[in-house]
């Protein structure tokens, strides 16, 4: 969803969303999240006051009416309901997971704090008082080095090589989903590559030789004759000629995991980039390399990473094992 899509948010919600997405460069993707957080809200607080009919469907409450009042007038203890309500849940014990209630007070938290700080239509910020919903500690799941090995084995077929590579970028650099299906040729280079993130923050992930051996079988038999012209630059294609979707990675690390024997329940293209993480800390990379490495970054940690030495990165990429294999070596190792 981009800011065109958007037709029913009131004035003060649409200034927020360009703030974010022409200030602060936040993705489409992120914008969207912004909005719908923000309209259950406004939803959610015209239903418990009785400011529509009581059958008024939920996702028909018009909001392009709320203004300043409205906003000023929301107390925390609705704020803190909010936190765990669902217009598709009705039993009493039912709520939102713990990373939704979280995300959704982050979107709220960040709006409010907009209209204190950069608009300074609030004198107070009544978010300052708002926790944030405890989440409950969780281990990632990684695969381990002989299980990755076994994934990379079960590539075969038509779409063999371009499948292989895929998942040897995921396991030995860490990339998201996300980053990967945007990847262009001209993001390619002799040992590195050139990716955008979150926020369309660009950074450099090294490689070592399984995966430049993995890039370059890739390269021999894509065909740019066939491409679409649209996605000529674009580095990994579909099988019908498009750059490939976030979706179709998704089903085809699903497909590989169980020709592997894998759970596919348990494991996705986010899991696969834990994975990465998981093996450079066990190889003994330092943490806020990795950090620079995996593209996570906050406003008190950027400078931090961003003043890292290259030549922390590539050793972070050089101590990935999964990333020093060439074909010929995991085959002989299955």
């Amino acid at each position: 969803m981009n800011l065109d899509q958007i037709h029913d948010a009131p004035d003060l919600l649409m200034e927020f969303l360009e703030y974010h997405s022409t200030v602060r460069g936040h993705s489409d993707k992120t914008i969207a999240g912004y909005y719908l957080d923000l309209k259950i809200l406004f939803r959610y607080i015209k239903r418990r006051r009785g400011l529509v009919p009581a059958d008024t469907p939920f996702n028909e409450i018009d909001i392009s009416d709320v203004d300043l009042d409205f906003i000023k007038s929301i107390r925390i203890e609705e704020l803190y309901r909010y936190q765990s309500f669902s217009p598709e849940m009705t039993g009493s014990d039912q709520s939102l997971s713990a990373a939704s209630r979280c995300r959704r007070t982050s979107s709220v938290k960040s709006f409010y704090n907009y209209l204190t700080t950069k608009r300074h239509l609030l004198d107070f910020n009544i978010c300052q008082e708002l926790d944030m919903p405890k989440r409950p500690a969780s281990l990632p799941r990684y695969l381990e080095e002989t299980e990755c090995e076994r994934l990379l084995a079960a590539c075969d077929g038509t779409y063999a090589l371009r499948d292989y590579c895929i998942l040897m970028l995921f396991m030995s650099c860490g990339m998201r989903v996300s980053e990967l299906v945007s990847l262009n040729l001209s993001d390619i280079y002799e040992d590195h590559l050139r990716v955008t993130g979150k926020g369309n923050k660009e950074r450099i992930i090294y490689f070592a030789e399984g995966c430049r051996e993995a890039i370059d079988d890739y390269l021999a038999v894509r065909d740019p004759e066939k491409i679409v012209p649209e996605d000529k630059n674009a580095l990994f294609i579909s099988r019908d000629q498009r750059r490939i979707s976030v979706r179709g990675v998704q089903k085809m690390v699903e497909k590989k995991l169980k020709l592997a024997g894998l759970d596919a329940t348990r494991y996705s293209p986010h899991k696969l980039r834990h994975t990465a993480a998981t093996l450079m800390l066990k190889n003994g990379v330092d943490t806020r390399a990795l950090q620079e490495v995996l593209g996570h970054s906050n406003l008190n940690t950027t400078q931090i990473y961003t003043h890292l030495d290259n030549a922390a990165l590539h050793e972070a990429a050089m101590a990935n094992p999964i990333g020093r294999k060439t074909r010929a070596e995991i085959e002989d190792e299955i």
